[in-house]
């Protein structure tokens, strides 16, 4: 009985997949927030280099990973996938639960497999220094190691309502030299703007975009980095899937269900990529793969599929995307990494096609799910993997009634060892649901951009 199924590094992915070269419709243009009109690669050049910018708009199905980005990647790739037998049996279930573990990365999660990528290009592009977001805190920490390897100054604007929830986060930024505040902060105008508003405003991952960029803007030798959500984003996170399937082939399987945790979806996207080429080809049209996102922050589930900026101060250029309006703020769930008022682009796109599904858990059920997880497979999971594992465990429990051997893949896509306060709260029967915001929901739609929809 195999529990572990891992690759030797000489296995290691040479190339990103880019989905953008096997979609059967292509993506919506992303639009000049003045004009209205597709942006041009010079619109974008004062926050992010020319690579990214390239691999943004490229239709070629692999773009070459770059032998310095490649070194940095062997520290922990490739990562193992797992068959989580114990949990199967407590379960008491015919399934087959294969879980893909991205925990074992430097800071903990999926974020460094395009935190490396992207401050190597800004390194071989002359810039000292980057800004970005973060929620959790995962990219945050993910970016600061980046700069760590290639010697590239970083600023971090975490979300407020994280940064006070996940104290060592912040350290750990700091360790690896990084620089990390709290959002909505004094540095930006942005962030004046709103403390004046309110002074105990627990922050978005919107605001803290807006922050970022307009930190980026005023100075020449800065760039932005966004930790998802962008193509190039999602591009760089296929190694993932790419392992997974070499992996899932030594185990002799291939996935019925493929399920992962959405905030602005570059974790999930990065396993499901390269599989659902195998779905639009044809070889595998029943393959299903489900999204989860919160119940307190269901964007694709609850929102409008429109465009709208990707920033709460409307800096960005704008996409198209499943929104719940720019202006909207999360409630203060755990999972600070879902709670992004939109998504990526890709997975909007493919959800429009019908090609993935969506679902929305309440922050109890994901920490019923996860706290099962732990007891069984060990693995004290971030609460944002706590939503894909209670899809995952509801899934097999339908294969318990109906007593299909159903193949479930599972992404899992980092530990939550800096979350134990949630976790605290969850075992002392203090962790709250939060209600669907909608009259919020519908103030921000209000405020969303008018432009062609098309």
């Amino acid at each position: 009985m195999i529990t572990k199924f891992t690759l030797h590094q000489k296995d290691l992915a040479s190339s990103w997949y880019n989905i953008q070269a096997d979609l059967p419709e292509p993506l919506h243009p992303v639009l000049h927030p003045q004009t209205g009109k597709p942006v041009c690669p010079d619109d974008l050049a004062l926050l992010f280099p020319v690579e990214l910018i390239k691999q943004e708009i490229s239709t070629e199905r692999w773009i070459e990973i770059p032998d310095e980005v490649q070194k940095v990647y062997r520290l922990w790739r490739p990562t193992a996938l797992y068959r989580a037998y114990r949990l199967e049996k407590a379960l008491d279930t015919p399934a087959k639960i294969f879980y893909k573990y991205e925990g074992s990365s430097p800071s903990g999660s999926h974020k460094p497999n395009t935190a490396v990528a992207q401050v190597y290009y800004n390194k071989k592009e002359g810039i000292k220094r980057i800004v970005t977001e973060t929620g959790a805190g995962q990219w945050g920490s993910s970016l600061s190691f980046g700069g760590a390897c290639f010697g590239v100054e970083i600023k971090v604007y975490m979300v407020a309502i994280s940064y006070h929830q996940k104290p060592y986060r912040r350290i750990m930024m700091e360790t690896w030299g990084g620089k990390c505040v709290p959002s909505p902060s004094p540095d930006t105008r942005v962030g004046r703007n709103i403390l004046e508003k309110d002074p105990n405003s627990p922050g978005s991952l919107g605001i803290a975009i807006s922050e970022a960029v307009e930190d980026a803007v005023s100075r020449d030798d800065t760039h932005y980095s966004l930790g998802s959500v962008l193509n190039h984003v999602l591009l760089h996170q296929t190694v993932i899937g790419l392992e997974a399937k070499k992996q899932m082939e030594i185990a002799d399987a291939y996935p019925d269900i493929i399920v992962g945790c959405i905030g602005g979806g570059s974790n999930f996207a990065g396993l499901f990529l390269p599989f659902i080429k195998d779905k639009i080809d044809g070889k595998k049209p029943n393959l299903r793969i489900i999204n989860v996102e919160p119940t307190s922050c269901p964007t694709v589930t609850r929102g409008l599929y429109a465009y709208d900026f990707g920033d709460q101060a409307g800096l960005t250029p704008l996409i198209k995307m499943y929104t719940l309006g720019h202006d909207f703020i999360p409630p203060p769930v755990h999972a600070g990494g879902l709670r992004y008022h939109g998504m990526a682009p890709i997975i909007c796109h493919l959800h429009k096609l019908g090609l993935v599904e969506a679902r929305a858990i309440p922050q109890i059920a994901a920490f019923d799910a996860g706290v099962i997880f732990a007891r069984t497979e060990g693995i004290i999971s971030a609460p944002e993997t706590n939503h894909a594992i209670r899809v995952v465990i509801d899934e097999a429990l339908k294969c318990k009634e109906s007593g299909e051997s159903k193949t479930i893949l599972l992404a899992h896509s980092g530990h939550g060892h800096f979350d134990m306060a949630a976790y605290e709260a969850y075992l002392d029967g203090e962790l709250s649901n939060y209600d669907y915001p909608e009259k919020k929901v519908i103030e921000a739609l209000a405020h969303l951009p008018k432009v062609p929809v098309g």
